[in-house]
């Protein structure tokens, strides 16, 4: 066999396509986590940014059961994590690794294990 100087390609997921797939609900979540083997910088920065933003969803829907402030908190909770949710997407798919915006820096941290 000629060796042509081309590297082999690496086993694991396209680091791109996981970084989409952590955007694609929770299960899209797990898949990407999995998918993400060995592990790649730009998959794992957009895996903790969707924790973070799904982690959000989650709490924002917990904040909804207390009247009247809650409800107003839950909203904007959603109302800020559906614009993350589409920031961070959008930047999974061109490829780009952009922190969301006002807890993108924490999400990084609070997860730097994944």
């Amino acid at each position: 066999m000629e060796n042509t100087g081309t590297p082999a390609p690496a086993s694991g997921a396209d680091p791109k396509t996981v970084g989409i797939v952590a955007y694609i609900t929770l299960i899209g979540w797990l898949v990407a986590l999995v998918l993400n083997n060995p592990k790649s910088e730009h998959g794992s920065f957009h895996i903790r940014q969707s924790l973070g933003i799904w982690l959000l969803f989650v709490v924002s829907g917990f904040v909804l059961i207390i009247p009247i402030l809650g409800w107003i908190a839950g909203l904007a909770g959603y109302v800020l994590g559906f614009v993350m949710w589409i920031m961070g997407l959008i930047s999974a798919a061109n490829g780009e690794r952009k922190e969301v915006p006002v807890l993108g820096a924490k999400f990084q941290e609070w997860f730097k294990t994944l």
